[in-house]
């Protein structure tokens, strides 16, 4: 038997025979679905069979044949309401398993997420792509026929996706572009270390949608839902359908909150807080002014997150003014950090050990947060040191900024385009989906082995629009990604070591060292974050200016 659980009452299967029913008993389920018509394949049992041998065990059978590859709305709403009735937990079977799992999707498209049924779905091994629009449409049959088309698609309206919009346009500015993306505020992300550290105010770093997309480009204000690269579509939230020649792929990241216990009820109050949220990294601010002394608490979940940088960089601002207020020697700061190293590229680490030092903070390495208790001021991680058995340990904090765990979305995770991890898997250097042509994907959600931040995403923007428009043209891809990535640590207010980095931890300076020496501190570093990176974001990186970002030539190798 080959038994795959969907959800803990419900369970499908291949063909069963009259013998397997004892065991399938033994292991706890109390009905059989089958919906499988007879004579179907010569040589199986026919459903009286299996229900007298069902029966024999105390198992209710129940018989639902429909035929393969034709699924109807009416079965599937069938199907919804005999599972309602059947005893839990119940298993359907059918030839492969893959009708009942379809039956099933289709029957909880009203009460659940689609990315939930697909990823129950492709967890338990059946891909749903073929019902994805049906699920997608509440389990019912689309009937719209009047499907948008574009020459290009873009997925994602964050810095990745404006970007890549921008330098699409600028080299052809007659492309028939969309963006589809829900939002109606763009956030400039790496603003917000500075917003907790008291530098910016939280209006600096929001700018409206509408006033960010390119001249000529359509907004498409709605969800992605799912993919269907097969057919060049995108599934929008409500079953809309955006058909494409070429497609890029730029949603970003998850930040999952929920995976810590108690995280999401507490953050925001509790002396709990975190700079990756826009509504929160004031309350940071607040919370470093106002503690005197006590435990301070900085997180930093497993790899891979965006800005890796980040937990650390709120760390270092709250310790300089606490440096700065006289009340460093009364508080007790605490890096726990679910990895192994402070920082992975090991040119910068001396620079940061210095201020580590300076603020006398802990490096505590391993330590993974999985539960915060906010009215108690407690947080528990779980720690798993290479070669000793796994523990867990509490800490009290007075105040603790945490940086949540992330994943890939979730409408990316359970899609064809998602490598095993749940990235868009691309080649590394074009960007290019490994599996489909006229796919490119780029920012935080693709896999290619790179830092996840927006300079990052400022250097693949030209290589995308340049490959695309190879594409268009005919020709072999024009741009290649070195994996660039770059990190300005906030070491203390006036002063910044800049990392800068590509594949491999390569260091790849923009400035001579005799400007910006980004392996130590520099407050050229710090004029550059604090007063040059913004206009450059907004006035040049979002409007298809391309400076310092020209793409690498693709090597004939």
């Amino acid at each position: 038997m080959d038994i795959r659980s969907i959800t803990p009452e419900f369970s499908v299967s291949p063909q069963i025979q009259p013998g397997d029913l004892e065991e399938i008993a033994r292991q706890g389920f109390r009905s059989v679905i089958c919906n499988r018509p007879d004579g179907e394949s010569a040589g199986e049992p026919t459903f009286a069979e299996i229900a007298a041998a069902a029966k024999s065990l105390g198992l209710e059978a129940i018989h639902q044949p429909v035929v393969s590859g034709k699924v109807s709305d009416a079965d599937a709403a069938e199907f919804g309401r005999i599972l309602a009735r059947a005893p839990k937990p119940a298993l359907g079977y059918c030839r492969t398993g893959t009708r009942s799992t379809i039956l099933w999707s289709l029957s909880e498209a009203k009460s659940r997420a689609l990315p939930d049924i697909l990823s129950a779905t492709k967890a338990a091994g059946y891909d749903m792509a073929g019902v994805v629009r049906r699920i997608a449409n509440g389990g019912k049959t689309p009937t719209d026929t009047g499907d948008a088309s574009y020459e290009v698609v873009i997925v994602g309206g964050g810095a990745a996706g404006i970007s890549v919009a921008a330098s699409l346009k600028s080299r052809m500015p007659q492309l028939g572009i969309a963006v589809i993306d829900p939002a109606d505020i763009h956030y400039y992300q790496p603003g917000w270390t500075l917003v907790g550290g008291g530098v910016f105010e939280p209006d600096q770093t929001a700018r409206t949608m509408g006033s960010l997309i390119p001249k000529g480009v359509h907004w498409i204000k709605s969800f992605a839902a799912a993919f269907e690269p097969g057919d060049n579509a995108v599934i929008l939230d409500g079953c809309r359908v955006v058909k494409y020649k070429r497609l890029i792929v730029c949603p970003g990241l998850k930040l999952d909150w929920g995976k810590v216990e108690g995280l999401v009820e507490t953050l925001g109050k509790n002396g709990v807080t975190s700079n990756y949220r826009y509504d929160l990294a004031p309350y940071t601010w607040e919370l470093v002014q106002r503690l005197k002394r006590g435990r301070a608490i900085f997180t930093q979940p497993p790899m891979p997150i965006k800005c890796a940088g980040a937990p650390q960089k709120a760390m270092y601002l709250s310790g300089d003014h606490w440096f700065r207020t006289g009340a460093l020697r009364n508080i007790d700061i605490q890096f726990m950090n679910a990895g192994g190293v402070l920082f992975g590229v090991k040119d910068y680490v001396p620079a940061l050990m210095e201020y580590v030092q300076k603020y006398d903070a802990k490096l505590n390495f391993f330590h993974d947060l999985i539960r915060v208790d906010g009215p108690g001021k407690t947080a528990t991680f779980k720690v798993a040191k290479p070669d000793e058995a796994p523990s867990e340990v509490t800490v009290e904090f007075d105040m603790m900024h945490v940086c949540p765990p992330q994943t890939a979305p979730d409408f990316i995770r359970v899609s064809p385009l998602a490598d095993a991890a749940g990235w868009v898997d691309v080649d590394q250097i074009t960007l290019r989906h490994k599996s489909y042509d006229n796919i490119w994907s780029l920012g935080d959600a693709m896999n290619a082995p790179n830092a996840k931040t927006a300079a990052a995403a400022r250097k693949q923007a030209p290589v995308v629009a340049a490959n695309v428009a190879a594409d268009i043209e005919g020709r072999s891809p024009a741009g290649g990604y070195d994996g660039y990535g770059s990190c300005p640590l906030t070491v203390e207010r006036g002063k910044i070591v800049l990392a800068e980095f590509g594949y491999g931890g390569t260091l790849k300076p923009s400035f001579p060292s005799w400007l910006v020496d980004g392996t130590k501190p520099t407050r050229a570093a710090w004029w550059l974050k604090e007063r040059a990176l913004p206009p450059i974001y907004w006035q040049a990186m979002l409007r298809g200016k391309e400076w310092m970002a020209k793409p690498e030539p693709v090597s004939a190798e």
